[in-house]
């Protein structure tokens, strides 16, 4: 049998009560008293939470208006709906008798407004609270292009979106996650353009989300994704709002949180660890060298240790002769294996890189720069490493920097690939890298390959994959958007 639903009551004293007893402990409750001027039997109460209301606007819109109006002959039971239809200047006004709605609109910031008399209570739009202004995400800094990011408020977000995105096509499904959060999020896609599998799919797995708690958009992340053990994230993030917009132009589906300035997209793609958003607002001659070189970056971050080390134990005969005596003469003395060498030295280097990302920003980067240079030449000078794995550690720890965003897979990777390699030298670190293939070969997101374009084997899709093709020659939405029709005209001059 379902549990019946409390409800108000005519008398104001006891619902105030009601109220106050939901809330009790909690000092941010304020509970706001006052009369009709004109008649002093019409009494109310407004409840809110401190700080979160606008008080000027719950002053000049709710109080000054009731407290003035000559209410006249009318019943009790009339109050509400005058206070509702000609008094408040509110611009979102609700009616209910429902008290669990009651606590739920207080602590989400409104005003309730309770009537002597009434067994009613209205809900009023009065939120305003301190927000952070729009800056520039410090993770997705661009050279060209827009300067906002998303910050903490959901709608704020949203306006930014909206602004990008001027079209009746753009829908907002507004969802409620976390039993003791109530954390709103809203659920963004281009209608006709989205792929309605991928979305009926986001709102099953979200469906299935049943934590007491929402403080970040990482809780769904890891919920939602395909491959929850992985280390390859299979859920898009980002803090800025052009991105996002271009995302859901491709057929992708949008997840904000409010709180969180980062936003989920899904499905996600390997390839967009690799693309930046200068890619799009350069010369695409430009962009396209960018990302080859973060491409290239990437590689040497995961093969250089593993290839060096393959070198030096097993293959020898590979290196030029000038180079093996170098080498051989930079390990006299030295007493630990390569292989060993290189995981101390690895772990140092992401030791003070994490360092340098906890501390101030003033002193974070001299501290990771200084450290590296000092524990390196330290180490060399007391033979514990020699010199050229420094500058293996030093290409491997520049080139990871690149694409930040996927660093804790690329160590994990990184790791495997060197333990192959000492094992059994290049068959080891090739045989990896097969495996990695295979590995990536069999992801996906949201039923999308992780590997597309890639594995679609359509050269169309393909042009905006190593390099960035100039935009006429991009006339295609991606293959898993629902709008097969041309985005762009070709105008290519002859």
């Amino acid at each position: 049998m379902a549990q019946q639903k409390a409800v108000l009551t005519f008398d104001l004293q006891e619902n105030t009560k009601k109220i106050k007893a939901l809330f009790q402990g909690d000092a941010t409750l304020i509970a706001r008293y006052f009369e009709n001027r004109a008649d002093s039997s019409i009494q109310c109460c407004a409840f809110y939470t401190d700080s979160m209301v606008e008080n000027k606007l719950f002053n000049e819109d709710v109080i000054q208006p009731i407290q003035q109006y000559p209410f006249g002959r009318r019943g009790a039971a009339d109050f509400i709906d005058v206070i509702a239809k000609c008094i408040t200047l509110s611009d979102s006004v609700d009616k209910t008798n429902e008290i669990d709605k009651l606590v739920q609109a207080i602590v989400y910031g409104d005003t309730v407004l309770m009537v002597s008399g009434c067994n009613e209570a209205l809900i009023l739009n009065t939120k305003g609270w301190l927000i952070r202004s729009i800056a520039e995400p410090e993770d997705e800094k661009v050279l060209r292009g827009p300067r906002e990011g998303f910050n903490e408020s959901l709608l704020v977000n949203l306006t930014m979106l909206r602004r990008r995105l001027r079209t009746t096509e753009l829908k907002m499904q507004y969802r409620v996650f976390g039993r003791r959060t109530q954390t709103q999020g809203c659920i963004c896609y281009l209608e006709g353009v989205v792929d309605k599998e991928v979305l009926a799919e986001l709102e099953n797995r979200l469906n299935k989300f049943s934590l007491d708690s929402a403080l970040d958009v990482n809780y769904l992340s890891e919920f939602i994704g395909d491959a929850p053990f992985s280390p390859i994230k299979t859920v898009g993030s980002t803090e800025r709002p052009d991105v996002v917009a271009a995302k859901l132009l491709e057929g992708r589906v949008a997840l904000f949180l409010d709180g969180t300035p980062v936003v989920l997209t899904v499905p996600h793609l390997f390839i967009e660890h690799f693309q930046s958003p200068d890619d799009y607002y350069l010369n695409y001659f430009f962009a396209s060298i960018g990302r080859v070189l973060r491409l290239i970056g990437f590689f040497l971050s995961l093969s250089t240790p593993a290839i060096y080390v393959a070198l030096v134990n097993f293959h020898q005969e590979i290196m030029p002769t000038p180079l093996l005596i170098s080498v051989a003469k930079a390990r006299q003395g030295v007493p630990l294996p390569t292989v060993f060498e290189a995981i101390l030295m690895m772990t140092v280097f992401e030791i003070l890189r994490e360092t340098g990302i906890r501390m101030p920003n003033s002193i974070g980067q001299a501290l990771s720069i200084v450290g590296a240079i000092v524990i390196g030449q330290s180490a060399v000078s007391a033979r514990l490493v020699s010199a050229p794995m420094i500058i293996v550690v030093g290409i491997t720890g520049i080139t990871g920097l690149l694409n930040a965003r996927i660093k804790g897979a690329v160590i994990i990777i990184r790791f495997i690939l060197l333990i192959l390699a000492a094992i059994i030298g290049l068959y080891g670190y090739m045989f990896g890298m097969m495996g990695l293939l295979l590995y990536l070969l069999n992801m996906s997101s949201f039923g999308v390959p992780v590997l597309s374009p890639l594995s679609t084997a359509k050269l169309q899709e393909q042009r905006d994959l190593f390099v960035r093709a100039p935009w006429w020659f991009m006339i295609r939405h991606p293959h898993f958007s629902d709008q097969p029709k041309e985005r762009a005209k070709n105008g290519k001059r002859s």
